[in-house]
């Protein structure tokens, strides 16, 4: 049987994606799971020896349990900090979704689950006509969205939320960040997106940076294994 897998999209860029997906990564491993990792595109690296390597990636291997090549994690990473389609064409590096999805499996035959972790939101170009969307349902993955609460939230989730739905694509569930201090009317935000999401968030997590490399969310991850 292959790997369980699990897209992480979000609602913008910088939203708290890879907290998430680490966080949700240990969890898994905190279930006795094996568990690998993948960051298929970043824009955002440094030079290294061994070639460039982005910190979300480095991140996300570090919350895995699974031994793990660089190339493999993330087999598109690119040195600036743009959109992905403009730092592969600037790089004359044309983004693969066979290749990604080849290293993908290699993952998946050897864990129990893989997470996925997305650039920028869920329509985040990955070429001239395809986005991180043809990416998901390329991988035949479920999304798991996370929405940073704040304002403009509520429209930024409604129209992820349908987006996955129009590409065809299961939609996970969703897990609600909160970037800095309290949002004004946090318990009606939290409640209309609950409504607009159909569903209630699988956690509401607050972002705390001295605790980012440590988070666990225990209770997420058992729901999602539960229905998966």
């Amino acid at each position: 049987m292959s790997a369980r897998g699990l897209f992480i999209t979000g609602t913008d860029t910088g939203v708290g994606k890879t907290v998430i997906a680490c966080a949700l990564t240990r969890a898994f491993v905190a279930r006795g799971e094996r568990v690998a990792v993948m960051k298929p595109i970043a824009s955002g690296a440094a030079r290294t020896p061994q070639g460039l390597s982005n910190e979300d990636a480095l991140a996300l291997m570090e919350a895995s349990n699974v031994a793990l090549a660089y190339p493999t994690v993330n087999p598109f990473c690119f040195e600036p900090a743009v959109s992905p389609h403009i730092a592969a064409k600037e790089a004359n590096v044309p983004i693969d979704k066979t290749k990604i999805a080849t290293e993908y499996a290699a993952l998946a035959a050897v864990s129990d689950r893989v997470i996925v972790e997305g650039a920028g939101g869920w329509l985040a170009p990955i070429g001239e006509t395809e986005t991180m969307a043809d990416l998901a349902r390329a991988l035949g993955l479920p999304a798991l969205l996370v929405v940073a609460l704040r304002l403009g939230c509520l429209n930024h989730a409604a129209l992820t939320r349908r987006a996955i739905e129009a590409a065809r694509v299961p939609f996970a569930g969703w897990i609600a960040n909160v970037p800095g201090a309290a949002m004004e009317r946090e318990a009606e935000n939290l409640a209309t997106l609950t409504t607009s999401l159909g569903g209630p968030p699988l956690a509401v997590q607050r972002f705390a940076p001295q605790s980012a490399r440590t988070l666990v969310l225990t209770q997420a991850a058992a729901q999602l294994a539960a229905r998966a």
